[in-house]
C-alpha cells in the first residue's frame, strides 16, 4: 500500500526541519509551505527533495539564515534586490508581495532579484497570484553552474531557464512551467543515481551523439542536455534561453558575467493586473473561450482528452491536500538523518 502523508504533518515536519537549522519563522514557513506545494502538485524532484540540499547549503552557510533583501535600484514600477544568498522561496514570496502592490496601483509591477538561493518550483507560485486575479510571469537561471548547451554546440552555457506563467480562470487556473531544455537536473541526477534512463534522448554525449542515459552528464568527455527542441528544433529552446538570460542576469545585471558563489538563483518576476487593462472580467472572458475551445479539441487519444497546462497538478493537490500526500521514495531517506540530527520526528 502506498504511504501518504497528510499535507500538514508534511509542513509542520519541514518547518521545524528549517527551524532547527536556523531559519526564522518566517522564512522557515515560506520555504515549508512553497517545498510541500510541490510535492501536492506531483513536481516530486522540486519539492521535499530539495529540503537536504537547503539544509546543507544553511549548515554550510552557503544560504544566508538571517537578514533582508538589499534594494539595489528602485523606480515606479520596477525593483531591483540583491537577495544576499537569502532562502530563494521565502524572497520570491517577498518579491510577488512588492510586485502585486505595484500592479494593482501601476497596471505592472516587476521585481528581479540577483543572488539569490534556489528558489523550488515554479509551479508552486502560480496559484497565489491566480487566487488575486492576476497574472504572473516568473523565470529563473542560475549563473553559478552550466548544463545545458547552446544548439549545435557540445559545451554547456545554461542551465535548464525554466519560464512560466500563472493566470485566474473561471475555473481552475492556468499553470505554464516550462524549462527552456529537454529536461532538468533535478530528474537527470535522480535517475543517473538509480541507474535510470530518460523517456527519449534528450542528452547529447561528449562527441554530440544523442543519448537517453543520464551517465553521458557524469562520464568524460561530460555531455550536455539539449535545448528544448532537441536535435531538431532545440533552436527555439536555445532563443528562449536567451530570453531568460537577458530578463535574469541581464536586468539584474549579475550573472555570468560575474564569479560563480555557488548553487542560487537569478529571478524575473513581473505581476500584471487585468483590471488596469481591459478589465478582469474581458480577462476571465476571453481566457475561458481559449479553454473551453482548447479543452474541446479532438484528442488523439480517447482516453486522454486535452487538458490546461498546470490542471493535473491543481487536481492532483486538491486530492492530494483531502486523502495524504505521496512521497517520492528516495525523499524520507534523504531526510532521515537531519531528523535524527535535530530531533524531528518523521511524518507519520
Amino acid at each position: 500500500m502506498t504511504a501518504r502523508h497528510s499535507l500538514d504533518s508534511l509542513t509542520r515536519f519541514a518547518l521545524h526541519l528549517l527551524e532547527a537549522a536556523g531559519l526564522s519563522a518566517d522564512k522557515a514557513a515560506a520555504v515549508a509551505g512553497v517545498l510541500v506545494e510541490g510535492d501536492l502538485m506531483g513536481h516530486t524532484t522540486h519539492g521535499l527533495a530539495l529540503l537536504a540540499p537547503y539544509l546543507r547549503e544553511l549548515e554550510a552557510g552557503t544560504m544566508l539564515k538571517e537578514g533582508e533583501p538589499e534594494v539595489v535600484a528602485e523606480s515606479d514600477a520596477a525593483l531591483t534586490w540583491d537577495g544576499r544568498r537569502l532562502p530563494g522561496p521565502w524572497l520570491v514570496l517577498r518579491a510577488m508581495a512588492e510586485a502585486s502592490e505595484r500592479a494593482r496601483r501601476l497596471g505592472t509591477g516587476t521585481v528581479v532579484i540577483r543572488r539569490s538561493h534556489h528558489i523550488a518550483s515554479l509551479a508552486s507560485y502560480h496559484r497565489r497570484a491566480a487566487e488575486e486575479g492576476l497574472l504572473l510571469l516568473l523565470a529563473c537561471s542560475d549563473p553559478n553552474s552550466a548544463s545545458v548547451a547552446p544548439y549545435g554546440g557540445l559545451d554547456p552555457v545554461f542551465t535548464p531557464n525554466p519560464v512560466s506563467a500563472g493566470w485566474p480562470t473561471g475555473g481552475l487556473p492556468v499553470s505554464v512551467d516550462i524549462s527552456t531544455s529537454t529536461t532538468t537536473n533535478g530528474l537527470t541526477n535522480r535517475l543517473h543515481a538509480q541507474g535510470g534512463k530518460l523517456p527519449a534522448p534528450w542528452l547529447i554525449d561528449g562527441h554530440g551523439q544523442p543519448s537517453d542515459d543520464p551517465a553521458v552528464l557524469f562520464n568524460e568527455p561530460k555531455g550536455t542536455i539539449l535545448p528544448l527542441g532537441g536535435l531538431d528544433s532545440g533552436h527555439k529552446g536555445y532563443g528562449l534561453s536567451l530570453l531568460v538570460e537577458a530578463l535574469t542576469g541581464g536586468l539584474a545585471g549579475h550573472g555570468r558575467a560575474d564569479p560563480k558563489e555557488g548553487w542560487g538563483a537569478t529571478v524575473f518576476l513581473q505581476v500584471i493586473d487585468p483590471d488596469r487593462f481591459a478589465g478582469r472580467a474581458a480577462f476571465t472572458r476571453q481566457m475561458d473561450e481559449v479553454a473551453s475551445r482548447s479543452r474541446a479539441s479532438k484528442p488523439v487519444d480517447a482516453k486522454r482528452p486535452v487538458r490546461l497546462p498546470g490542471e493535473r497538478g491543481f487536481q492532483l493537490s486538491k486530492q492530494q491536500a483531502a486523502e495524504g500526500v505521496v512521497l517520492h521514495e528516495s525523499i524520507l531517506p534523504m531526510l532521515k538523518p537531519w531528523a535524527q540530527k535535530y530531533g524531528v520526528a518523521l511524518p507519520a
